[in-house]
């Protein structure tokens, strides 16, 4: 019996206009953001959902708060749902990461795998969000859970469901709108994409 998840992103960002690493950074949404929530809560209005999960970082709580509203649900923070911790980018832009950590940087043009000191791997970010969405669907066999999330965890789900390594997912997977819908469905404990 397969679950069905249905991955959000979270809305705009001042930060995201400004192309800066959030990371595990607790920036809220901006005006655009709270706009793009609304309009996400609008498109998932005739859908009916079990359970919905959210990052605890401020601009996936926003977006959850204003479509979970809409849905008429309560969500549950779920730290397993967090951006990947960017450590010591978190805050730059990509000019200030390149002038800072210019080795860094190379290695996160070059193959888009980490080049920030701390923080977290594209392989734990994957094998932590991949663990927790195994959870939520364990939880709700047969069920339709919402999941509001980040451009990374997004991304490695996507990953998981094609069987890429989560590095080489950086690459191979396009960047993920703010409030892109994905869905996904978990049967027997395994991630397939969902048309």
């Amino acid at each position: 019996m397969a679950t069905t998840i249905v991955l959000v992103r979270h809305g705009e960002t001042d930060w995201n206009r400004e192309r800066r690493f959030q990371g595990h950074a607790d920036i809220s949404l901006n005006e655009a953001g709270r706009r793009q929530a609304e309009a996400l809560a609008d498109l998932l209005a005739d859908e009916s959902f079990a359970a919905a999960y959210s990052s605890p970082l401020r601009r996936a709580v926003e977006t959850a708060e204003i479509v979970t509203a809409r849905l008429g649900i309560a969500f549950e923070p779920s730290d397993g749902l967090m951006e990947v911790d960017v450590g010591s980018w978190s805050g730059l832009t990509t000019t200030e990461v390149e002038q800072q950590f210019p080795d860094g940087f190379s290695r996160w043009t070059e193959s888009r795998s980490g080049g920030w000191t701390g923080g977290e791997t594209y392989d734990e970010l994957g094998a932590r969000v991949v663990a927790e969405l195994l959870a939520v669907a364990e939880r709700h066999l047969g069920e339709r859970v919402l999941a509001v999330t980040h451009g990374g965890p997004i991304r490695s789900v996507l990953a998981a469901a094609a069987g890429l390594s989560f590095d080489s997912g950086r690459t191979k997977i396009g960047f993920v709108e703010n409030c892109a819908v994905v869905r996904i469905a978990v049967r027997e404990g395994v991630i397939e994409a969902v048309d």
